[in-house]
């Protein structure tokens, strides 16, 4: 039971790529895309939906490509969430207690005041997790990668990017001579 979808795992680490980039990168959505190996178009919705709301900001052209809007420790894991996914609730009560084969179309007064228990229970569930994601942020999971990989991965990771953007800034041409396209 997902109620987080697939989007924000996705756009939490393409975000990585943007905490400590080598001087001038701003690697595009294509280039996040294919050093995963995912669709570019799926990486665009997502910075699309990262940009409209302020997480992270573009910059047109051949050289262009994405920055963080703001330092990576001001930016929450809630952000992303609620970029990517919306403000959406994680529980949608149905008022089932209203529907009683007793009460006919008519359910009292008293079946129905308040808050459901069952929906008080969910809503204290979301303000706890909304809460726990907004303690983290990307410089924290940032922080928390960079102690697990490598430090020579984490070199030939920056160096992937560098190589792509030097690319796109050179305006790389294919085999026809026509000039490469990176989003």
């Amino acid at each position: 039971m997902a109620h987080i979808g697939s989007g924000v795992e996705y756009g939490l680490h393409c975000l990585l790529y943007l905490v400590a980039p080598s001087e001038g990168a701003a690697p595009s959505t294509r280039d996040m895309a294919d050093f995963q190996e995912i669709s570019p178009s799926f990486v665009a919705k997502l910075f699309t939906k990262l940009e409209k709301a302020g997480v992270v900001r573009s910059r047109e052209g051949i050289g262009g490509g994405f920055r963080l809007a703001r330092p990576a420790d001001r930016i929450t894991v809630l952000d992303v969430v609620d970029a990517i996914e919306g403000n959406k609730p994680l529980f949608d009560c149905r008022e089932i207690r209203a529907q009683c084969a007793l009460f006919g179309d008519r359910p009292p007064a008293t079946a129905t005041r308040g808050v459901c228990g069952i929906h008080a229970v969910m809503l204290d569930a979301e303000q706890q997790m909304r809460l726990a994601l907004a303690r983290h942020t990307l410089a924290d999971i940032a922080a928390g990668v960079a102690g697990k990989l490598p430090a020579a991965q984490r070199q030939r990771t920056r160096d992937w990017f560098d190589e792509r953007t030097k690319t796109r800034r050179a305006g790389r041409r294919d085999s026809d001579g026509k000039n490469l396209k990176h989003v």
